[in-house]
């Protein structure tokens, strides 16, 4: 613990837990706060993965998340596997995003794509968002050469936030929340609300975390269907 004042012998201290989820708080110190502005929800590159083979095929699946990774990109990692994180307000991993954009790409497109992937690969690694976002500039460059300004965040989620990616999302999402059971949200509520933090607390703790969860991939779905719809062609 790091003091950031002066204290006198007697005074009140305080502790800042900072900002963590309560994963973290659980494990760190063993307690969990509802509706924690920090929780996130992992989803696995492997889940991804699993989504993309059952649209199109494993192969289909496997080249494009070695184009992605090609690129320079890269989920989270923890020890042996590799995520994507969403945040509280159902934000997805920019990573995420681009990495269905790619897997969405024609197949003409993305075989432009794989013929100039070395020279757009930079020496560093991308270390920060602005990073990514240069990085994902060059791509639409090859992609979509009539497109301009995608050189801020604001301009490559408007690109990135299509019908299709949208889609994709909810059905990840969906994937996701089968591992929780048949259970719904509502159950796990009422359960959370019939549990005692003290008496039972090993299950209201799990309970805490599922729900939270369970609520950021409803906020991940509702945020995806709010993207723009592709419009359809009048035939005359």
């Amino acid at each position: 613990m790091i003091i950031v004042r002066e204290a006198n012998p007697g005074d009140e201290v305080y502790n800042t837990y900072g900002t963590m989820g309560n994963a973290a708080l659980l494990h760190r110190y063993g307690f969990t706060e509802l509706d924690n502005p920090y929780d996130i929800v992992n989803i696995d590159l492997t889940l991804v993965t699993k989504w993309c083979s059952s649209k199109y095929s494993h192969r289909y699946a496997k080249a494009r998340v070695s184009l992605w990774h090609m690129l320079g990109y890269s989920g989270c990692t923890s020890e042996d596997a590799e995520y994507f994180e969403i945040s509280y307000d159902g934000e997805p991993q920019l990573e995420l995003l681009i990495l269905l954009y790619i897997i969405f790409l024609e197949p003409e497109v993305y075989d432009k794509l794989v013929c100039v992937s070395e020279d757009l690969v930079g020496d560093d690694d991308q270390d920060d968002e602005q990073d990514t976002i240069d990085s994902f500039a060059k791509v639409v460059k090859v992609t979509r050469p009539a497109k301009n300004g995608v050189e801020k965040l604001p301009d490559v989620k408007k690109l990135l936030q299509s019908e299709g990616i949208g889609s994709a999302l909810a059905s990840i999402a969906d994937i996701r929340e089968s591992l929780y059971g048949s259970s719904t949200l509502k159950d796990d509520e009422e359960k959370l609300r019939a549990c005692s933090p003290v008496g039972e607390r090993s299950i209201y703790h799990s309970l805490v975390l599922r729900v939270s969860e369970r609520k950021i991939l409803g906020r991940l779905r509702k945020h995806a269907s709010s993207w723009p719809k592709t419009k359809k062609r009048k035939h005359t």
